[in-house]
């Protein structure tokens, strides 16, 4: 019989790598637990259930923009889990000269996992335009394509665009593409429905009219195929504001909600409940659970252990609970942290 052997000097390392792959940096019982916190700022976050894991993007860089010498372009880290806790890290995404930001996790109809992207463009600090950018997983999850410029038409296409989460419904995907011009808040803002087939050429459905520069936006479809969104603001009031529209998603209904919003999501509970989760402005930020319905009525539920830089959640609903992914810099730098909370808490 054929026998192995094995140096006593490999032996430490190769336990140090098997720790490093399956061990979390907190039992789950000690929530919110830590998943990564390996570059100078791990951010903008998102999270799915695909094929029997969790899969969480985020963006890694040297703080929130690149800096002044043009350094620190941001690129994605996406993580796996099967069980929530401990975490495979499947590496990352990046495009030369390309700040890649927001990556937002969707499963497309042909069963990929869709990562969409902003791509913001610096030049020694200085942002002269975004270029939304994407890329697919294959079959199984586990490898992802080069990131690839999104194809928009020439009437809709400005200085920034950016299509800031994409929400399958039967075969085809939605989002709301804000878009800015060279002086962003100063300057005139278009919202605009897109939509997609395939995930990398998108076109215009309607034009949502809103004050206040809107941006980051999250839609959610209801079993009717009625669309619902929740929009940021960040002039006039700030506050945040509940779009409904109906098939072909051509008018809409527009209600704000009375408290600002920073990096919305949200899903749907049930037929007529929604749970959303963001950033709370008020005493101080933090990262936020609302509860509410399809009128657009929320009320806090909870904050998360957070701080300073922190919000974006993703959030997923499975095996009884919400799994929420957010990152904040309460421990010090920015990180990505989970926590969980049992379904029939959630009253």
């Amino acid at each position: 019989m054929k026998k192995f052997h094995f140096q006593a000097s490999n032996v430490p390392l190769l336990f140090l790598t098997i720790f490093l792959v399956i061990t979390p940096w907190r039992t789950q019982a000690q929530e919110p637990y830590r998943i990564w916190d390996k570059a100078s700022h791990n951010a903008f976050v998102d999270l799915i259930y695909f094929k029997g894991y969790f899969y969480c993007s985020f963006r890694e860089g040297i703080g929130h923009i690149p800096n002044q010498a043009g350094e620190g372009n941001g690129v994605v880290r996406i993580l796996r889990s099967a069980d929530g806790v401990r975490w495979e890290n499947l590496g990352v995404l990046a495009k030369e000269g390309i700040d890649l930001r927001d990556p937002k996790l969707s499963v497309t109809p042909n069963g990929r996992i869709m990562v969409i992207m902003g791509g913001s463009i610096y030049t020694k600090g200085r942002l002269d335009g975004r270029i939304p950018q994407v890329a697919f997983s294959n079959k199984s999850g586990k490898k992802f394509s080069e990131v690839r410029t999104v194809s928009l038409p020439d009437s809709i296409r400005s200085w920034g665009n950016w299509l800031w989460r994409v929400t399958w419904h039967g075969k085809k995907g939605y989002t709301l593409d804000y878009q800015i011009g060279p002086k962003e808040r100063r300057g005139p803002t278009r919202l605009m429905l897109l939509q997609t087939k395939n995930g990398r050429k998108f076109t215009p459905v309607s034009t949502i009219d809103i004050d206040g520069y809107p941006n980051e936006a999250t839609i959610r479809f209801d079993e009717e195929g009625g669309l619902y969104a929740l929009i940021r603001r960040e002039l006039g009031d700030f506050k945040g504001v509940w779009a409904v529209s109906k098939p072909p998603y051509t008018y809409w209904k527009l209600q704000k909600v009375p408290f600002r919003l920073g990096g919305p999501n949200f899903l749907f509970l049930d037929s007529s409940t929604v749970v959303m989760g963001t950033r709370s402005y008020v005493p101080d930020h933090r990262t936020a659970i609302y509860l509410g319905d399809k009128k657009g009525d929320f009320r806090e539920l909870m904050k998360l252990p957070s701080g300073g830089d922190n919000s974006y959640p993703g959030m997923v609903i499975h095996a009884g609970k919400l799994w929420i992914a957010y990152y904040s810099s309460h421990e010090g730098k920015a990180m990505i942290y989970m926590k969980t909370i049992p379904l029939n808490e959630l009253k």
